[in-house]
């Protein structure tokens, strides 16, 4: 007899572009109320950084989440059928956000989706960009919350990933998405909302 198992690990090894090794275990602050209330959310089940560079790009605050599927037989230390998941979270402040500048975080995901390194024990990575705006204009919105994206790895064999995208606009208390469960963790004005930002609907998204 055998049951399923599911456990979220913080990231112990971490790729090219991922926060420098002091600030894993750590949760950092930042000189924003606003990102500091998401990071106290996200702590729980995100390794976070802040001044991320990627491929250029600086990015206001990252966080990286890793979940191991698996199944168990009779005993913990008897395990198989492992499964590995993983999100980049990427999340930039800036006054305004265009189509195009959306566009260019889409484009940046797929370009990171390049240095994956997956097998067939790999379910799915996921790219998540959030921008944190004073203004977002009503095509970017509709840009936003229409985007989904997935593209398979080896038709399938190797999982998948996937590129999201977040609009947040704190002053209006308004948060843009598709179906991205982390984008509740940016929502701090909704008392409802769960603590890890929707981590539990990935865990069970998974069976």
């Amino acid at each position: 007899m055998s049951h399923d198992q599911m456990t979220t690990e913080r990231a112990s090894d971490r790729p090219a572009g991922t926060p420098d090794e002091e600030a894993v275990g750590d949760c950092p602050t930042w000189d924003d109320p606003y990102l500091d209330r998401v990071a106290a959310s996200l702590q729980f089940n995100y390794d976070l950084a802040s001044d991320e560079r990627v491929h250029g790009t600086t990015f206001d605050l990252y966080g990286l989440l890793e979940i191991d599927s698996h199944k168990q037989f009779l005993h913990p230390a008897i395990s198989f059928g492992h499964q590995y998941s993983y999100e980049h979270l990427y999340v930039d402040r800036r006054p305004r956000v265009t189509v195009a500048d959306l566009e260019a975080l889409v484009e940046l995901g797929h370009d990171l989706a390049e240095d994956l390194d997956h097998d067939e024990e790999h379910y799915a990575t996921e790219f998540t960009f959030v921008v944190v705006v004073d203004d977002l204009p009503d095509d970017a919105a509709s840009f936003v919350a229409g985007h989904q994206e997935r593209t398979m790895l080896k038709y399938g064999y190797h999982g998948h990933y996937e590129v999201n995208l977040v609009a947040v606009v704190p002053d209006d208390h308004r948060v843009v998405a598709a179906d991205v469960p982390v984008a509740d963790a940016f929502d701090v004005w909704d008392d409802t909302t769960t603590e890890g930002g929707g981590v539990l609907d990935r865990l069970k998204g998974l069976f």
